[in-house]
């Protein structure tokens, strides 16, 4: 092997250096039991991304108009409880935040059931924290869902 292979595997990263020695990963959610494609599948990382900023949009609007007081500042500060509060309220009861299902998107157990009031805490807690939510698995799920045993799906 020369440098230039070499570097070529460590730019590409660990996965593309272990398919082109033809280990084959399948499809994102493969592993779950989850089909491919359409209603059930794992929920595209951009759609996701669309829904937490919808979320977040409405949050802050909330926070803005009915507990701050009209004061930027103070609804900025809010905005992080009311978001916890509607993503525990709306994962537990239906499995989705107004952002998901604007966008058709689902949280579910990973074996197909619905998520309870202690998971969907649980998921909550470590979303409000940022870092387990953009720690993903090669299904792309973050560590957040994993910790739930959650996955999110299109509906």
């Amino acid at each position: 092997m020369d440098n230039r292979e070499a570097m070529g595997s460590w730019l590409s990263g660990p996965r593309a250096a272990a398919e082109q020695m033809g280990v084959e990963f399948g499809y994102r959610g493969e592993r779950l039991g989850l089909p491919e494609e359409g209603p059930g599948s794992i929920a595209p990382v951009g759609r996701r991304i669309a829904a937490i900023f919808i979320d977040w949009i409405l949050c802050v609007l909330i926070a803005y108009g009915l507990i701050a007081h009209r004061q930027l500042h103070l609804a900025e500060n809010w905005a992080l409880v009311v978001f916890a509060v509607v993503a525990y309220i709306g994962i537990a009861l239906v499995g989705a935040t107004p952002g998901k299902l604007l966008l058709r998107l689902r949280v579910i157990r990973a074996d197909g059931g619905r998520l309870g009031p202690g998971a969907a805490l649980v998921r909550t807690l470590l979303l409000v924290l940022v870092i387990p939510a953009v720690v993903w698995d090669r299904d792309t799920r973050g560590l957040h869902d994993k910790a739930a045993k959650a996955v999110q799906i299109r509906i």
